[in-house]
């Protein structure tokens, strides 16, 4: 015998779907933890980079005796272009073209700086000149996205305009690699790292890395702000600087604030940890615990140590 199976009449009545007590419960605490990993991945990039955006920055905002501030730009390989100051060292002075190139085949340090995470140029004067009066001629660009340049802000926009930075010295300015210090503050760090590394595996090193308050990753960094996040696997963002900073062999110096309140102390020793001992030219890395710094107040309250190691690590590495 053949059965065939009726269509429920649309009058039947429906169960109700119901959740078991521990389901509800589930619910309740879940739903508040994703809701916060949502909006973790959505808005991390804003949470990283806090770009203070100006319509102009002119080198006369660099606070410089006349002559010695003058502006630059340069063009990244996706075409943006960003904007920034040179700086002549301490007692070099230049008002054309013509007098600049000349100052600049003079031989001193070149130091490329690479800034933190925050604000723009016209913060990192106290820096630069310290720097600049160190005997280095330095040149500091703001990020795609700040300062007065266009672009948002990423990991892989800041490695191009790292290496925009280094073409504009090597290439524009002809200066040669073997005088090339890279500067990097805090996120910095990362940039200057991966330009470093980079550079390092294409037989073209900069002659020294200096470091300032910086990680030995961001996840590591995102880790120590979020503990009760897995932030290891959310970050798009990652500056891998531990296992990059293993590619570099050129002299290391290294400075840190015991009161770092940002970047623990114990992520810069890390770091420091995973340097070669030594350079390739047979310099041993140097890390400068700064007892009374936190992360943003190291030139206010250690200046004198940083000026005086940067003015010893300097000759070493670019003997004249």
């Amino acid at each position: 015998m053949s059965h065939v199976l009726a269509p429920l009449s649309s009058s039947s009545p429906r169960r109700p779907l119901l959740l078991s007590p521990w389901k509800r419960w589930m619910l309740i605490v879940t739903m508040p933890t994703v809701g916060v990993l949502v909006m973790f991945v959505a808005f991390q990039r804003s949470l990283i980079y806090q770009p203070f955006v100006e319509t102009s920055l002119p080198a006369k905002l660099a606070a410089m005796p006349t002559g010695r501030a003058h502006d630059v730009a340069t063009k990244t390989e996706d075409g943006l272009e960003l904007r920034g100051w040179l700086i002549l060292a301490k007692g070099h002075v230049a008002g054309t073209d013509q007098e600049i190139e000349a100052k600049l085949a003079e031989g001193r340090p070149v130091v490329l700086y690479f800034g933190g995470n925050a604000a723009n140029r016209r913060y990192r004067t106290l820096e630069v000149a310290a720097l600049a009066d160190a005997g280095a001629d330095v040149l500091i660009f703001d990020y795609r996205g700040y300062g007065d340049n266009l672009g948002d802000p990423t990991e892989e926009g800041l490695a191009r305009d790292a290496r925009a930075v280094w073409r504009f010295a090597t290439d524009t300015k002809k200066i040669e690699p073997r005088r090339i210090v890279l500067f990097g503050e805090s996120l910095g760090g990362g940039v200057a790292i991966g330009l470093a590394s980079e550079l390092t595996q294409k037989k073209t090193p900069p002659t020294g890395v200096i470091l300032r308050s910086t990680f030995s990753s961001l996840t590591d960094a995102g880790a120590y702000h979020f503990p009760w996040l897995p932030v290891r696997w959310l970050l798009f963002e990652r500056f891998p600087s531990e296992q990059r900073i293993r590619d570099v062999t050129c002299p290391l110096l290294q400075f840190h604030g015991r009161r770092d309140t940002i970047i623990p102390l114990r992520l810069g020793k890390k770091l420091f940890a995973a340097a070669p001992e030594k350079s390739a030219s047979g310099v041993a890395k140097q890390f400068v615990e700064l007892p009374n710094a936190d992360h943003n107040d190291v030139m206010e309250t250690s200046g004198t140590d940083v000026s005086k190691a940067v003015r010893e690590f300097l000759p070493v590495v670019v003997p004249r």
